[in-house]
């Protein structure tokens, strides 16, 4: 029974995999992703249902974009040091209720249509984790648990 079971789970986790990888990238969107990043290396792709999202080096810097179907960019997020932030964002996080928190990750998100903002992931004393989104001005907008 056990093993009649096991056969069963394995076979419908490789069915959903197979599922999940039937639909190919559109050329709309490979031909937008390589005009709007031609230097891009080691791209990988995703498929998301309503988005596909290429994985990707950018001269050396690991981001991701988001286009639709019809190859249209949606949003693009791109890792960073701390260092490279702006003045403006470094002296917003120092101001805020968070600046005696270890900052883990930085990234940059650009999104079609909306201000570009940045997100740290921001870690006190080991415990706790939180996500922080500022703006370009160094204002923090939201933040949230991370888990």
């Amino acid at each position: 029974m056990k093993k009649s079971l096991a056969i069963l789970l394995l076979g419908l986790v490789t069915a959903v995999t197979s599922f999940a990888q039937l639909r190919n990238v559109p050329a709309a969107v490979t031909e937008a992703f390589k005009a709007k990043y031609p230097a891009a290396s080691e791209v990988s792709w995703k498929d998301n249902l309503t988005n596909f999202e290429a994985g990707f080096s950018d001269n050396g810097v690991p981001s991701a974009a988001k286009f639709n179907s019809k190859g249209s960019w949606l949003e693009t997020s791109r890792e960073l040091n701390y260092d490279q932030l702006s003045a403006a964002v470094k002296d917003g996080f120092h101001k805020s209720r968070f600046a005696g928190w270890e900052v883990k990750e930085v990234q940059e998100i650009s999104e079609k249509g909306k201000e570009t903002r940045f997100r740290l992931l921001v870690r006190k004393s080991g415990l706790e984790k939180k996500y922080l989104f500022f703006d370009e001005k160094g204002q923090l907008k939201r933040e949230a648990i991370t888990l």
